[in-house]
């Protein structure tokens, strides 16, 4: 019988998920991926670890038996981070086995050279969980949507902050209590800043702009915000915009270069996105054949992420059965520029606390004016007789312009406080 080999590098919850997956599916994966699957190795760090439902002779902690073994052909790296995760890949592809990785933070900083690598040794390098886990969208960029010019993706890409976000609407809690409770859960960290500060998401958006565009976008030029300055006052707000608070990715293909960031925003009700709920993640994207799509489902997890590893296992090895590996690799032929965050155009929902007092909407909007923003919503509801809430809504302007009017408009005395600066999509 035909029996293609694998390594699994980590064995953390997608590790696991992988390893469950490979043996649940083993009666069946002949006729759907054209051969047998069998794990040889797994790499661990700590080998006296007891792993319930894990043969401990599969078990190695050196990298050197895996690389080194010519029957091992396929590589599933889902150790994550960047070393010594970068160099176990390139020596693999080097050496050339087929890598497949769920690891967004390399990717999202070193996919070229991957990438790259794969190309020269006729190898693939696939990473389709490194994006959103279950649902796909890094095989469907690159092939379903192949003849389609794309000029936006927008993403709801961290299941975390998603789920805060949701029970600060739908339940009233404060962000602090809405944190505790994903926690509790298992959606959130002990540590929850990657997620709760943008960056997770951040670097998703970098690799789905980089294979949508045709063209090189690393972390770096991503500009992110997280949700912490989020409240139940904004919440309301949005309700009564009728629209819901999200943390999305947005990237846009313009003539002036490639926009892309990440930042909470307002999106109205009808939108598709804006029924994303609890920890399911989404894509939606617009291309010039397709028009709108959209892609939504469990963007984490043990079983979805392992999901997408098993996805891309499968392709290999249909790709090895057929003497084709290394047939899509790199597809940034582009180099766009990225367009400097500045230069990005928004609407701003602004929510201030303000001196109760005649001339300050005056002075607020003269400060507008100077600053090329134009006002399209003006909103007073709470006030006492010392203070007052406003909130204005802006048409788009340039980022730098908003950003020099909010620095003028806190040296008015009467401006006591910007409390919420939101964006609206």
């Amino acid at each position: 019988m035909n029996t293609i080999k694998v390594a699994i590098l980590g064995l953390g919850t997608v590790g696991t998920g992988v390893y469950k997956l490979i043996q649940k599916r083993a009666d069946v994966m002949e006729r759907t991926a054209g051969a047998k699957l069998e794990v040889k190795k797994i790499l661990v760090r700590n080998m006296q670890k007891k792993r319930e439902g894990v043969e401990q002779e599969l078990l190695t902690d050196n990298w050197k038996e895996i690389l080194e073994d010519d029957e091992i052909s396929v590589v599933i790296e889902v150790m994550g981070g960047l070393e010594p995760a970068k160099t176990m890949i390139l020596e693999a592809l080097e050496a050339g086995k087929n890598v497949v990785s769920a690891n967004k933070d390399l990717i999202a900083e070193e996919g070229h050279v991957l990438l790259d690598t794969a190309q020269k040794n006729q190898v693939d390098f696939l990473f389709e969980a490194a994006v959103a886990g279950g649902i796909p969208i890094i095989r469907p960029l690159k092939q379903c949507l192949a003849a389609n010019d794309i000029s936006e993706i927008v993403g709801i890409v961290n299941g975390t902050t998603n789920y805060i976000l949701t029970k600060m609407t739908e339940e009233g809690m404060d962000f602090a209590d809405a944190l505790k409770k994903a926690q509790e859960l298992g959606f959130a960290e002990a540590d929850p800043t990657a997620d709760v500060e943008g960056l997770d998401a951040g670097r998703k958006v970098a690799i789905m702009a980089s294979i949508a565009f045709h063209s090189r976008v690393v972390f770096f030029n991503v500009h992110t915000e997280g949700i912490t300055k989020i409240t139940a006052r904004d919440i309301a707000y949005a309700k009564e915009f009728d629209s819901v608070i999200k943390l999305l990715g947005v990237a846009h293909n313009t003539e002036n270069g490639i926009e892309v960031g990440v930042y909470p925003m307002m999106i109205r009700k009808e939108h598709p996105l804006a029924s994303v709920r609890d920890s399911f993640n989404a894509v939606f994207v617009h291309g010039d054949a397709v028009d709108d799509a959209m892609f939504y489902g469990r963007g984490a997890g043990e079983f979805p992420t392992a999901s997408a590893v098993m996805g891309d296992v499968i392709d290999v090895v249909r790709n090895i059965g057929y003497g084709c590996t290394g047939r899509i690799s790199c597809t940034c032929y582009k180099d766009l520029p990225i367009k400097e965050f500045g230069q990005v155009k928004n609407k701003f929902f602004i929510r201030m606390q303000v001196a109760n007092e005649p001339g300050v909407l005056a002075a607020i909007a003269e400060v507008f004016g100077d600053h090329k923003v134009s006002i399209t919503r003006v909103v007073q509801e709470h006030s006492a007789p010392e203070a007052a809430e406003l909130v204005i809504v802006t048409e788009r302007v340039k980022e730098c312009n908003m950003q020099e009017a909010l620095k003028a408009l806190m040296e008015i005395p009467s401006i006591q406080e910007i409390s919420s600066i939101i964006r609206e999509y």
